[in-house]
């Protein structure tokens, strides 16, 4: 059953003027591509006024004058890098903004007006400038959100089910991609989950869909995110669909979860995530 899917339109990559631009812009296009998206680099820079708290009310010495300065001149070289590395992307759909204060206020915009917003795998890691924003981008403002890793392609996509809510807002989410997929693996591990779900009823979803899936049970108990990602990786899998965050947001950091397993996980699939 043919279904014509549903366009995205707009791509999201926040840059920082750093190395790191080149490969995440790279990623955006390989999304955007098949549906003739735009690419939207945009660059956010350290907010000056994060620093005004620090400054004492209505007063600024030399110290702190510089330290604007100095804060103003890295900003204006990280966007003239950052602009740069969207020049040199080779795909055609693209555009550039550069933020300004309030900075995260703005980069909440822009993730709200884009489809998916890509990052690399450092900054979902917790390092580099932009790593803080990923975590708000996933969990605060709830967008759909790429974790860009080698690799990523739309040759087979893995989804991992539970039947919980987060799980089967990613999965809906990501149908466009899914569509675009040569292949679609659905992972699913009933023993590691309290809840009662059947995979056959999320094939069944996609399949309403255009999308032809494969189910795939693993047996494993406890933690699924081990099995889940050994699954992905013999399946080829090129991307991961899942739900983002299914605990609360402090006790997953604090205690890993299986989001954090996912994003800490070394040579796996790139992950397409939503909470």
């Amino acid at each position: 059953m043919a279904v014509e899917g549903v366009s995205w339109a707009r791509i999201m990559a926040p840059v920082a003027g750093g190395d790191a631009d080149a490969g995440v812009l790279a990623a955006a296009a390989v999304l955007a591509a098949p549906f003739g998206a735009d690419v939207a680099a945009v660059y956010a820079p350290a907010d000056v006024a994060d620093l005004m708290p620090w400054m004492g009310e209505g007063f600024m010495g030399g110290v702190q004058v510089t330290a604007v300065q100095s804060l103003k001149e890295a900003a204006a070289e990280g966007e003239a890098a950052a602009r740069a590395a969207c020049a040199a992307l080779a795909y055609e759909r693209k555009s550039f903004t550069a933020l300004t204060s309030p900075v995260w206020s703005a980069l909440s915009m822009e993730g709200r007006l884009s489809d998916v917003v890509v990052f690399d795998d450092a900054t979902a890691r917790g390092r580099g400038p932009l790593a803080e924003s990923f975590q708000q981008i996933v969990a605060d403002e709830q967008r759909p959100t790429l974790v860009a890793r080698p690799g990523l392609g739309l040759g087979c996509i893995a989804v991992a089910w539970d039947g919980g809510k987060e799980a089967s807002r990613a999965a809906r989410t990501a149908l466009p991609l899914l569509q675009k997929a040569a292949k679609v693996v659905i992972l699913a591990a009933p023993a590691s989950s309290a809840r009662y779900f059947d995979p056959a009823r999320l094939q069944a979803f996609f399949g309403e869909r255009g999308v032809m899936a494969e189910i795939q049970l693993l047996a494993q108990a406890g933690d699924p995110a081990p099995a889940l990602l050994a699954a992905a990786k013999q399946a080829e899998a090129n991307l991961l669909v899942a739900g983002a965050f299914g605990h609360p947001r402090l006790q997953e950091f604090i205690f890993g979860g299986t989001t954090r397993s996912f994003l800490n996980a070394n040579g796996g699939p790139s992950l397409f995530l939503s909470h």
